[in-house]
C-alpha cells in the first residue's frame, strides 16, 4: 500500500467551495433535460437510480430559470449529448435566451420536447421532487427513449466540455 505524504492545503475554504474545487475534477456526462413548456436547460447531475422500477434522477437549482417550469412538469426527457452537440449545451446553460431558438427538435404527443438527433434520449414520468439545500431532486420512471447511439460522448470536466475516449487495453502478464 502507498501512503501519500502530500499535506493538504492549510486554507481552510468553506464546504461551497470545497464542492466547486472537487468538482471540478469529477468528469461528468452532459445532458439537456426539457419539460412541455417548451422549457430545458443542461445539466451534468443526471444519473440512474433503480432498474427495477426503472427511475432516473437529475437536479437543478432552485433558482434556475426554468424551476417554475420543471416544477410544474409531471413529464421530462433527458438527452444525452455527443462531442457534436457541445453548441446545444452551451445554448441550454445559457439564461434570457430561446434555448429552443435554432435547435432541431420534435414536440411528443404530449407536448414533451425531443431534440433530434441525439446519440440517446429518454423520457420519464415524475414520482418525486423534493427540494434539497439549494436544489431541487427530480426523480422520474422511464418510459421511452430512443437515439442513434454513435459517437462520443460529451462530458464536462474543470469548467469545459471535453470528449470520453476509449482508452486502449493493456494486457497484464
Amino acid at each position: 500500500m502507498t501512503v501519500s505524504t502530500e499535506r493538504p492545503s492549510t486554507v481552510t475554504p468553506g464546504g461551497a467551495d470545497i464542492l466547486r474545487r472537487t468538482l471540478r475534477r469529477h468528469a461528468a456526462g452532459v445532458t439537456v433535460i426539457t419539460v412541455p413548456g417548451p422549457a430545458g436547460f443542461t445539466a451534468t447531475s443526471f444519473t440512474s437510480v433503480s432498474l427495477e422500477p426503472a427511475l432516473v434522477s437529475f437536479y437543478l437549482a432552485a433558482t434556475a430559470s426554468t424551476a417554475r417550469a420543471v416544477s410544474a412538469a409531471d413529464r421530462f426527457a433527458v438527452h444525452v449529448l455527443g462531442t457534436e452537440h457541445a453548441t446545444i449545451a452551451r445554448q441550454f446553460a445559457r439564461s434570457g435566451i430561446d434555448r429552443f431558438d435554432g435547435i432541431a427538435w420534435t414536440e411528443s404527443h404530449d407536448g414533451l420536447p425531443l431534440l433530434n438527433g441525439v446519440p440517446a434520449w429518454l423520457t420519464a414520468r415524475v414520482t418525486l421532487r423534493q427540494r434539497i439545500g439549494d436544489h431541487f431532486l427530480v426523480v422520474g420512471e422511464v418510459d421511452a427513449g430512443g437515439g442513434h447511439g454513435d459517437g462520443h460522448a460529451l462530458v464536462h470536466h474543470d469548467g469545459a466540455f471535453a470528449t470520453a475516449v476509449p482508452l486502449p487495453l493493456h494486457e497484464s502478464g
